[in-house]
């Protein structure tokens, strides 16, 4: 359920979401990296202990499998993603193994994931973890510091037990994945409460998601897709790698065909006072069926339903205006296409 406290601590003070639903793979052994640089899309091997990156894993039709983030923390690669992918994902890397030092193993329960997002989400962190014992790093006195930029790990600690902490911007604001042993995640989960953090839904954070702009595997992108269509490619895509499974079908769109796809995913905006967009939801310009939507929410800060949607490349350009839904007893409504975020991030 979304509540209108829950936004704005993940607005202007720090929000708490419950993450232990996604996927957790840790990869360990010498060749980890090399052997992950011939199966994802960005430049794993160029990772030093403390980065990370976000990545997918594609058919060799270079359609999604699934998408992650990949951290490197130094004697091993800690792999988040999406629940539903985890399990098949974490099959498929054992699979490929042949000959080299590589050992993958499904940390669900091993490891918990909470999310700390908002403005205050360093401060409330720095007030609860500790740098390690004897880390005499200048960069680790506060656990949140401002100079870790997205991507970037470092391992605190809670009550003496390691804590592996991700920078990332997954909902638009500045945030934190945080990784502790799974039997103390409802632990840390109550002390950062107690720091000032609120407890937000997946609701109310799917809000702030649809707002930055951000697909999420499962509603917005899928097996089907390129990561192209989603708009996925700066952040995914290394273009000076070598090869990885799928690199084929990517390099040929982008250089054969100007990186042009059959649809890509756009802002839609409805109007003050209308009815909001639904997932499923079909859109048009005039007789034409243009595209679906995807995500859906309304959006507080704009005071307008929004929505994420694939549309024909033809029709993306921002400024046009579409009709959702059919001519039932409403009529179809006003959907304009506007540019990706909604709201600029404030990571």
């Amino acid at each position: 359920m979304f509540l209108h406290d829950e936004y704005e601590a993940l607005q202007g003070g720090a929000g708490i979401l419950d993450r232990s639903g996604r996927g957790r793979i840790r990869l360990t052994g010498g060749d980890r990296r090399t052997y992950l640089q011939g199966l994802l899309t960005n430049d794993i091997l160029a990772l030093a202990p403390g980065q990370g990156c976000y990545a997918a894993l594609l058919t060799p039709n270079g359609r999604m499998i699934s998408d992650m983030r990949v951290s490197e923390l130094g004697g091993m690669v800690l792999m988040d993603l999406p629940g539903a992918t985890a399990a098949d994902v974490c099959r498929r890397l054992a699979d490929f193994i042949f000959t080299e030092d590589v050992q993958v193993e499904d940390a669900r329960g091993a490891l918990g994931h909470l999310g700390l997002y908002g403005p205050l989400a360093a401060a409330v962190l720095s007030r609860v973890l500790t740098p390690r014992a004897g880390d005499q790093e200048p960069a680790a006195v506060e656990a949140g510091t401002p100079r870790m930029t997205v991507g970037q790990n470092a391992e605190r600690e809670f009550a003496g037990i390691p804590v592996i902490v991700v920078r990332s911007d997954d909902f638009g604001v500045p945030g934190f994945e945080l990784f502790p042993r799974a039997d103390v995640a409802g632990d840390l989960n109550q002390a950062l409460a107690l720091a000032g953090a609120v407890n937000v839904s997946a609701e109310t954070a799917e809000v702030t998601r649809v707002e930055a702009g951000r697909p999420e595997f499962g509603p917005d992108m899928d097996e089907g897709t390129i990561p192209l269509e989603a708009g996925i490619e700066e952040r995914a895509i290394s273009l000076t790698k070598g090869c990885y499974v799928g690199q084929e079908i990517i390099i040929r769109v982008l250089h054969r065909a100007g990186g042009r796809v059959a649809r890509h995913l756009v802002g839609l905006a409805g109007e003050a006072g209308s009815d909001g967009f639904s997932r499923g939801e079909r859109v048009h310009r005039g007789d034409r069926d243009v595209g679906v939507v995807t995500s859906a929410v309304f959006s507080p800060r704009l005071q307008l339903p929004i929505a994420l949607a694939y549309v024909h490349r033809d029709h993306v350009e921002p400024g046009i205006v579409l009709q959702a839904g059919s001519a039932d007893a409403s009529g179809p409504r006003r959907a304009t296409i506007v540019a990706l975020p909604f709201i600029p991030s404030a990571s």
